[in-house]
Parts: C-alpha cells; sequence; structure tokens
C-alpha cells in the first residue's frame, strides 16, 4: 500500500514541505485537499485542481492528507496503476479505496490525530455531510476544525484564474420544457418537503433548471454558480461577466434575479431564522451550512431536480437518438479507417485520438468532447482512464489490441462510447476475454425486469460471465449520462454494491439514460471494454406488475475480430446479429460506397 524510502521522498516534494510549513503556523495537526470545487463536482475547472497540483497524481478523482510525518493519496480502482506510477517520488502513499485494510479517511484521521489536534480544510471544497465525519474524527480525539483558509492557495503561485465563460440558452426545441415549468415542479415538491427556501449547489442542476450552458469545466458545459428558489421567486449567483442582456433578459422572464457569484454567504446569513431550507448536504459545501443563522430548519434530502433532470422527456429522448446517429457516423468511418490503415501509415495513440476527434467535430452541431478521449494500447489500456499525450503516448502497430473510449456533446445530446478493436494477432486468452465481455454487455442490453429494479439487481447479470471465470472489474458497469451536461449522473447505474458517494443505484424509470461497459483489466498485459447507452423503456404490463427493458441507442460496430462464436449460446448470436443489423440499417446511408461495403461485412451475421 504505500511507498519505502518515505523520508527520501517528502524531500523530493518542495510543495509537501510548504504545506507542512503553514499548517505548522497556524498549529493544524492533518490537513485535508479534495479533488472538488466549490459544487462538488465530478470534475473541475484548473483552478480548482489542488490536490493534483500538491500530489502530481491527475486522475479525476482522488484526496490527499498531510499530516506532519505522513502523507496519502486516496483514490479508486479506475486508478490503481496510474496513481503508482504519478506518485513515485511524490512523498505521497497511494491509499487504494475498498481494498482490504485500506482505512477510509475519516478513520485515519481519527487514528493520526494527536490528542487536542487540528483537522484543517477548505470549507467551501469539502460537503456538510463529509464534513461531519471530518469533525466527528476531531471530537474523538477533542480536538477542533480550521476551515477558513485554502492553504494550498499560499503556496501556488501561477494558480491559474477561476473559469468565467459566457453562458447560452438551450432553446426548448432542445431541452423539451421551459425554465418556468421547471421551477413550478420543483416548488410543488418544495411545498410537500414544506420547505420554503431551496439551496441549489450542483452546477448539472442548475444549468438543467435554467435551460443555460456555458464552459467553465472542461468538456462539461456549466457554469460557476448557485441558485435559490423561494415559492415567488428565483436568485442566480453568477459571476457578473458570464451573463449577458440577452440571458440576463431571459432570465427576468422566467422570474429569475441575478446577483453576483460571491453575495450568496451574505444572502444565506439573512434567511429568516425560522426558514425551513431544503438542502443536499452531499452537496452544499460546509462553509455555506455553516453561515446559516443557526435556528434554520434544515430538510436535508436530494435536490428533486436530480431525478427530473434523469428523466429524459420525449423531446431529449429523440434528440439524444439523433446525437448518437452523428456519433455512430464519426465512430464507424474511425473503425473503417483504423481498421484498413493500421501497420500502412504511421500510428499513435494521440495520433489516432486527435482523428477521431476531427471526424466527431465534423458533424452537425457537435459541440465538444463529452470528456478527454481514452485511447489506450496495449498494456497501457489497462488502466482504466489512461490519456495519451502528443508528449507521452505509445505507438500503435498492426497487433493486439487498441481500447478507444470516448464521447461527443452535440446540440442534441451527449454520448458516451467504448469500442476495444483488434488490430491483428490475439492470443486464445484474449479472444476468450472480449467474448466473454461481449456477452455481458449483450445480457444487460437484452435484460428484462420488473420496476422497481436499481443497478443493484442487473449488475449480476452483466458480471455474471466474468464472475465464473473468477474475473471482475473495479469499476461500476455503468452510469446515467447527462443530457449536455456532466457525461456522469445519478441517481441510475449498474453496481453490484452500494458505493455511497457515487449516487447511483436507484431505481430505474423510464427515459433514463445509463452505459452498459464491462470489461477486463489485466495489468501489465491489455484492457478490453465494450460500452453502449441504454434508455429505459417500459415493456407489458401484467398481473405480476410494469416489466421494463433497455433500447440500445449506440450505433458503432462491435469489432468480430475479436469475437470466438464457439464461446457463444444461440441466444447471444441473435442478439449480436440483430444489433448490427440495426447498425447496419442506421449507419449505412451517411457512408462512401467503399465505408458501406466495409460495414456490411463487419456488421455480418455469426
Amino acid at each position: 500500500m504505500g511507498c519505502e524510502g518515505e523520508e527520501e521522498y517528502i524531500m523530493d516534494n518542495a510543495r509537501l514541505l510548504q504545506l507542512r510549513e503553514e499548517m505548522k503556523k497556524r498549529g493544524i495537526d492533518a490537513y485535508v485537499v479534495p479533488t472538488a470545487d466549490f459544487h462538488e463536482s465530478e470534475y473541475v475547472g484548473a483552478y480548482f485542481r489542488a490536490r493534483e497540483f500538491l500530489t502530481g497524481f491527475t486522475g479525476s478523482a482522488g484526496t490527499a492528507v498531510v499530516t506532519m510525518d505522513k502523507a496519502g493519496l486516496w483514490t479508486d480502482g479506475r486508478y490503481f496503476i496510474q496513481a503508482a506510477a504519478q506518485l513515485e517520488g511524490s512523498g505521497f502513499d497511494l491509499y487504494r479505496m475498498g481494498q482490504e485494510d485500506v482505512p477510509e479517511i475519516p478513520k485515519f484521521l481519527e487514528k493520526e490525530l494527536p490528542e487536542g489536534g487540528v483537522l484543517g480544510f477548505d470549507g467551501r471544497v469539502v460537503n456538510a455531510k463529509l464534513a461531519e465525519k471530518f469533525q466527528e474524527a476531531a471530537e474523538k480525539k477533542q480536538g477542533s476544525l480550521y476551515v477558513t483558509e485554502d492553504l494550498v492557495d499560499l503556496i501556488w503561485e501561477d494558480r491559474p484564474a477561476m473559469a468565467c465563460t459566457p453562458t447560452w440558452i438551450l432553446t426548448e426545441e432542445y431541452s423539451g420544457e421551459s425554465t418556468s415549468s421547471k421551477l413550478r415542479r420543483i416548488r410543488e415538491k418544495m411545498a410537500e418537503e414544506k420547505a420554503e427556501y431551496h439551496i441549489i449547489a450542483s452546477l448539472y442542476d442548475i444549468a438543467w433548471i435554467l435551460n443555460l450552458r456555458a464552459d467553465d469545466i472542461e468538456n462539461v458545459p456549466v457554469f460557476l454558480s448557485y441558485l435559490l428558489i423561494e415559492p415567488d421567486k428565483a436568485v442566480l449567483f453568477i459571476q457578473p461577466d458570464a451573463v449577458d442582456d440577452a440571458v440576463r433578459t431571459y432570465l427576468a422572464d422566467c422570474g429569475v434575479a441575478v446577483d453576483a457569484y460571491w453575495n450568496v454567504y451574505e444572502a444565506v446569513k439573512k434567511l429568516p431564522q425560522d426558514a425551513s431550507v431544503l438542502i443536499n448536504r452531499k452537496i452544499v459545501n460546509y462553509r455555506m451550512i455553516s453561515e446559516l443563522p443557526e435556528n434554520v430548519k434544515i430538510i436535508d434530502k436530494e435536490d428533486p431536480s436530480e431525478l427530473m433532470k434523469a428523466i429524459k422527456n420525449e423531446t431529449e429522448l429523440a434528440n439524444t437518438r439523433q446525437a448518437h446517429l452523428k456519433d455512430g457516423v464519426a465512430m464507424t468511418k474511425f473503425m473503417y479507417w483504423l481498421k484498413t490503415n493500421v501497420g500502412k501509415i504511421p500510428m499513435d495513440e494521440y495520433s489516432v485520438g486527435c482523428y477521431l476527434d476531427n471526424l466527431r467535430a465534423s458533424q452537425e452541431h457537435f459541440l465538444d468532447l463529452s470528456f478527454e478521449d481514452i485511447c489506450a494500447y496495449g498494456s497501457n489500456a489497462a488502466m482504466m482512464h489512461y490519456a495519451a499525450t502528443e508528449d507521452q503516448k505509445s505507438e500503435v502497430r498492426p497487433e493486439g489490441m487498441l481500447l478507444v473510449d470516448s464521447g461527443g456533446h452535440y446540440l442534441e445530446g451527449t454520448t458516451d462510447i467504448t469500442r476495444t478493436f483488434i488490430l491483428g494477432p490475439i492470443s486464445p486468452k484474449m479472444k476468450l476475454h472480449y467474448t466473454t465481455v461481449l456477452r455481458c454487455n449483450l445480457a444487460l442490453a437484452n435484460v428484462k425486469f420488473l420496476y422497481g429494479c436499481g443497478g443493484l439487481s442487473m449488475d449480476v447479470v452483466c458480471r455474471g460471465p466474468l464472475w465464473e471465470m473468477g474475473i471482475d472489474y473495479r469499476c461500476g458497469t455503468g452510469h446515467g449520462v447527462g443530457h449536455i451536461l456532466n457525461v456522469h449522473e445519478g441517481p441510475n447505474g449498474f453496481r453490484y454494491k452500494i458505493v455511497p458517494e457515487r449516487n447511483d443505484s436507484g431505481r430505474f424509470e423510464a427515459g433514463m439514460i445509463t452505459t452498459d461497459e464491462p470489461g477486463v483489466y489485466l495489468e501489465g498485459e491489455y484492457g478490453i471494454r465494450i460500452e453502449n447507452e441504454l434508455i429505459c423503456v417500459k415493456d407489458e404490463k401484467n398481473e405480476y406488475g410494469q416489466f421494463m427493458r433497455f433500447e440500445n441507442i449506440t450505433y458503432c460496430p462491435i469489432d468480430l475480430d475479436g469475437v470466438d462464436p464457439e464461446l457463444m449460446s444461440a441466444r447471444e448470436k441473435k442478439q449480436l446479429n440483430d444489433y448490427h443489423r440495426m447498425v447496419y440499417e442506421k449507419i449505412a446511408p451517411f457512408l462512401t460506397d467503399e465505408e458501406r461495403e466495409w460495414l456490411r461485412v463487419y456488421t455480418r451475421e455469426i
């Protein structure tokens, strides 16, 4: 779990030494630096990458904890391999979350804090729920919290500026529902909860409610803001330069006033002493909770908008299918180019990814990538969130496999797809694993279930073929997909166990979109993932209740060169053949004659 020669590594990390100096000046015994902005966003802008600055680990998830004699980085299974490599020489030990004998951070702090010790963190980047656990850990040692300063800011001399990009209106032809209608529905939920006020900190929910988008987080079209909703008015707290006259007028017409971003703390201070406030403590930061008047009644519930935005309306669904059609054309053209040119022209992971990006960008109404491409060749694909760069990439050769996980934002919707391409000879073991991953994917895509199920009920359907072989993957099987928002959203997902911070164990409702992405990852050897997106739809209703199923909306061939039909049942072969028939019918009209003939071969029946 830890690194040997820790003292040598600590001496090499000047930033760690500087942080400890600032801690010492303030009498802080332990300091926590999460991967977080002021809104509990999954991905954060450059200004908020304090944990990356401190540790050198570039993954999207992780928390650094520093004491006077220890330093650790906690991250999940997606990043174990990457983190181990990037932390070497940093002075930080890697704590692999979820592994046996690895303590959760509050337990670690409870052990490491001295009696009467001080635990520090920036109260704006830790949500209220987690802060409570930190406070409990400190109190068990008769200690206290220090939450009023961002210590990393004191040592980060060339810190990037906080993002402030122009907001733009997503019209109803793309959103399918007006902001006024969404506010009315939220107020109905507030009334049910007997809440007079509702504070929303989630950037995804605010963008969805207001039908506005921007670019404050790379690949996530949101804007830094808070929203305060009352029974007869609402206030958006946003950086003034992000809102032009047209957007101000639009918001005013929706009954939404505009105030400066930082004024939100003063606004919540001035709420009535006896007010009842609906707040999601898992998202709203600790400082904001601390600013509320002492006698305010907090109603700690999920934001009503979370479930509302997860259930796509008919306009969003129709548009998303169009987005997937465009994305499928780009992906199929990419697959054709890759398979016919590998070994004939120079290729590397970075240049191959750029070629795909350009194909997506050529599609009408393309806005941005929905996340940084994962284009990983050979053993690099065993790192679930590997990212090649112009300076660090591997050559792509006509052998083995290339995993490409990518997606795009279009005016019509958001996509997320993974394909593992066979570039030449592969071993029988590779073919066994590839075919098994395909079987897992097909099993979930074709499952039929009674209404009331969540991902906990169905994940075993997907993982079953791999579990029979004694193999697993250290991540969820699938996640909800935002509508021109974060590519990951709750409360729907596929995971066999509850991971509270993931918020993906909710009940499936018609209209939810969820990914189906099983895989095999063998460190030092290879990685395989096949990912499609599924819309939850109603099936028949009878005396047993409402049955549900999934509509597959990802249109791109699954590489048959990796498939061993002998390992598949007749039912599985039919499912694959039916899927490929749909892909051909949808994609073929948009291809050249040569590409169309190639597609006919790669969607052939097996």
